[in-house]
C-alpha cells in the first residue's frame, strides 16, 4: 500500500510538472491557429467606433449601472420568483391571452397625478379587429377616458376610430413667446373632447403615410389647482394678458396628414435616413367671423447603430409652424407647443408655446430589456414668432432627459424620466425646469 501511495504521488508530481513545463511554454509560443481562420484583421468601421465609444463613455456609465444593472437586478429577481408570468396570467385572460385590464398611475411632478384602468381586446369579434380602452382619474376634478377601434386589413392598412374627453384643472400656462420664465407659471382648467377617424398604410418598412379626419373643441377656465395663481385671476390683476381662445374655447373640424420615409426599410440594422413631413388645417365653426389655423412641419434624421446591436445614435432637426386661417389668431392650445411628451422633453407639458419652432436633438438609445428600451437625448432649440421672426441661435435653449420607455404597443406606453431645461444662452442659460415622470401614459 504504501509503495502504491508513493507511486501514485510521484505520478501526481510529474503531471504538475508536467502541466507547469506545458504552461510556461505556451505563455513563451503565441497560440496556434486551430480553426485556420488565422488572425482578425481591425476593420476601418471597427476602427471609426473609438471616438464614438470615447465621446459615449458616459452615457454608457450611466445606463450601465444607473440604469440597465440596477434594472437588470429587479427583472432577474421578478423572473426567478415567476411574477411577469403571474401577473400576465392574472391580468390577461382568454385562450391566447388577447383581452386583458391592467391597472395603470401616473406621476407628473407639478400635475396631478392620476390612477386608472387599460383594457384591450385583440380579433374582438373577428380577426383583424382590436379594442382599447383607458379611463383615469384623481377625483371629480380630474377624468379623462379614450376609446379605440381599430381595424387591420390586408396590405398593411389600418382603419382607426378613436374618441376621448378629458376635464383636468391643473394645465400650465407660462406666456406665448421664446423669452418667457418659469416664474410666470399661472394655471387653468379645461374641457376637451377629439373624436376622429384615422388611415395608416405602412409600406417599405418603417415608411408610412397616415391621414385623419375629426372635430376638436375645447373651452377653459378657472383652476383651483394653486391657490392665487389662475390664468384668469392674473389676467384680472393685469399680469398678463389672456391668451387667443381663452375667453371663448373652439369647436373645429380638423384634417390631418403625415408622411414618414424611412431608408432602413426591414432590415436588421437601424442605421439609416427618416425624412417627416405633417400638416393640419382646422376650421373654427363655433367663433365668427369665420377662422382657422394651418399647422405643418417637418423633421429629418440620421441614425447610426453602433456595431448593428440596437445601441442608436440619432440627430434629427424638426421645424414646426402655426398660420391663422380667417380674422381670429390661433387658440393658445394649438399654437406650436414644445415640452411635455414632445419634443425638448426636459420642460414641462405646455412650456413653451408661439407661432413656430426649431429644435436639434441628439438621442442615444439602447436596449435594455426585452420590453424596454433607455434612452439619453440632449436638444437646443425654442418656439419663435410667426414663420420664425426673432429667429436667434442665441435665443435657443438647452433640453436634457434621462429614461426609459417601453416598446411594443403604441396604445400604453409606460415610461420613466428625468430631465432638465434651462433659460435661453442669452440669459445665460440657467436652469429654468425640472421633469420628473413615472408611469403609464396614452399613447392613443
Amino acid at each position: 500500500m504504501k509503495a502504491r501511495r508513493i507511486a501514485a504521488s510521484g505520478l501526481l508530481a510529474a503531471a504538475l510538472c508536467n502541466g507547469a513545463a506545458v504552461a510556461a511554454e505556451s505563455a513563451k509560443r503565441p497560440l496556434p491557429d486551430y480553426d485556420g481562420r488565422g488572425k482578425a484583421d481591425t476593420t476601418p468601421r471597427q476602427k471609426a467606433l473609438w471616438l464614438p465609444r470615447l465621446l459615449l463613455s458616459p452615457l454608457y456609465l450611466v445606463s450601465e449601472y444607473v440604469i440597465r444593472r440596477p434594472l437588470g437586478f429587479a427583472i432577474a429577481a421578478a423572473e426567478r420568483a415567476d411574477l411577469p408570468s403571474a401577473l400576465y396570467d392574472f391580468f390577461a385572460f382568454g385562450p391566447k391571452h388577447k383581452a386583458g385590464v391592467v391597472p395603470l398611475a401616473f406621476v407628473e411632478f407639478g400635475f396631478v397625478p392620476s390612477v386608472g384602468l387599460y383594457a384591450f381586446w385583440d380579433d374582438a369579434g373577428f380577426q383583424g379587429h382590436d379594442l382599447r380602452l383607458r379611463a383615469s382619474t384623481w377625483g371629480e376634478d380630474w377624468l379623462s377616458g379614450t376609446a379605440t377601434e381599430r381595424f387591420r386589413l390586408p396590405g398593411a392598412v389600418e382603419l382607426t376610430l378613436t374618441g376621448s374627453a378629458t376635464h383636468r384643472p391643473d394645465y400650465a400656462f407660462y406666456g406665448i413667446g421664446p423669452d418667457t420664465r418659469e416664474a410666470a407659471l399661472v394655471r387653468y382648467a379645461a374641457d376637451s373632447v377629439d373624436a376622429h377617424a384615422e388611415s395608416r398604410f405602412s409600406f417599405a418598412g418603417s415608411s408610412l403615410l397616415e391621414t385623419s379626419f375629426g372635430y376638436r373643441g375645447a373651452s377653459f377656465g378657472h383652476s383651483e389647482y394653486e391657490h392665487g395663481r389662475s390664468l384668469d385671476d392674473a389676467a384680472a390683476r393685469g399680469a398678463l394678458p389672456l391668451p387667443p381662445g381663452f375667453h371663448d374655447g373652439y369647436r373645429a373640424v380638423f384634417s390631418r396628414g403625415r408622411l414618414a420615409l424611412d431608408s432602413r426599410g426591414n432590415s436588421s440594422s437601424e442605421t439609416g435616413l427618416r425624412f417627416e413631413l405633417s400638416a393640419e388645417h382646422g376650421a373654427d365653426s363655433k367663433n365668427a367671423p369665420a377662422s382657422g389655423w394651418l399647422r405643418y412641419g417637418g423633421t429629418v434624421g440620421g441614425f447610426w447603430d453602433l456595431g448593428d446591436r440596437h445601441r442608436v445614435v440619432s440627430l434629427s432637426v424638426s421645424t414646426l409652424l402655426a398660420d391663422p386661417l380667417g380674422a381670429r389668431p390661433v387658440p393658445f392650445t394649438e399654437l406650436v407647443q414644445l415640452g411635455g411628451p414632445g419634443m425638448l422633453p426636459g420642460f414641462r407639458m405646455g412650456r413653451l408655446a408661439d407661432r413656430s419652432a426649431a429644435v436639434a436633438t441628439l438621442r442615444y438609445a439602447w436596449p435594455i430589456w426585452i420590453w424596454l428600451n433607455g434612452s439619453l437625448q440632449v436638444a437646443t432649440g425654442n418656439v419663435f414668432g410667426a414663420r420664425f421672426d426673432g429667429f436667434r441661435a442665441e435665443r435657443g435653449r438647452l433640453s436634457a432627459a434621462l429614461g426609459i420607455e417601453s416598446q411594443g404597443s403604441r396604445d400604453s406606453i409606460f415610461q420613466a424620466l428625468v430631465g432638465f431645461g434651462t433659460e435661453t444662452f442669452e440669459s445665460g442659460a440657467k436652469l429654468d425646469s425640472l421633469r420628473v415622470v413615472v408611469g403609464a401614459r396614452s399613447g392613443f
